[in-house]
């Protein structure tokens, strides 16, 4: 791979997977709260499609066909991690260990839920991407370096999040829905503070 590329690519994994920057981690997380390792197909899914959710709108607004201002992108992730978690809250809480069954029309709107708010995170994606750019003209390999990066970095996230329950529910003999609860409550509480910190009013 072109060093140049590959540089990109790193950067894109650092970026999601920077603790620092942690609003897209707590997303993984909250997207991922309902799942366990033997749902990895339905999370696949799930992930797939927020990852084309991100990556139409990381390419539209570097090359600048959409934009938005960065203050009300920077507010509106968290804002999707809120109402991520709210979903799985009140959906363990109405259909309890039903919940995890996941029939086909439910399957149905988290993908397309879960589509729509990657659409949003990859304007943020984007705001950090066309910072690194500049006037480079080989736009469209970075674009791609980056995306795969950030691919990368989600995959590690999910890995790590599913271990984590694993751990909880086969170690520590959590409940799942104890702990799906928790999971999405902890990181719902997470986004309401940075939506606080984020008003761009």
């Amino acid at each position: 791979m072109d060093s140049e590329l590959f540089m990109y690519a790193r950067l894109g994994f650092e970026h999601i997977a920077d603790v620092k920057g942690y609003d897209h981690i707590v997303f993984i997380t909250g997207l991922c709260a309902l799942y366990t390792a033997a749902d990895w197909r339905r999370l696949l899914w799930l992930v797939t499609a927020f990852t084309l959710g991100h990556s139409v709108t990381l390419a539209l607004s570097t090359l600048n066909v959409i934009l938005l201002p960065s203050a009300w992108v920077e507010f509106l992730i968290p804002l999707t991690i809120v109402l991520t978690c709210i979903i799985n809250i009140i959906t363990v809480q109405q259909s309890g260990e039903a919940a995890f069954q996941h029939h086909k029309r439910q399957e149905q709107r988290s993908y397309l839920l879960a589509a729509a708010f990657g659409l949003i995170h990859g304007l943020g994606f984007s705001t950090y991407l066309k910072s690194l750019l500049g006037a480079n003209e080989r736009i469209i390999g970075q674009l791609f370096a980056f995306n795969v990066g950030l691919e990368l970095g989600q995959l590690l996230i999910v890995a790590v999040v599913l271990v984590l329950t694993w751990c909880m529910l086969r170690v520590l003999g959590q409940p799942r829905r104890d702990w799906s609860l928790m999971l999405s409550s902890a990181a719902g509480g997470i986004a309401c503070v940075l939506m606080l910190e984020r008003l761009p009013w």
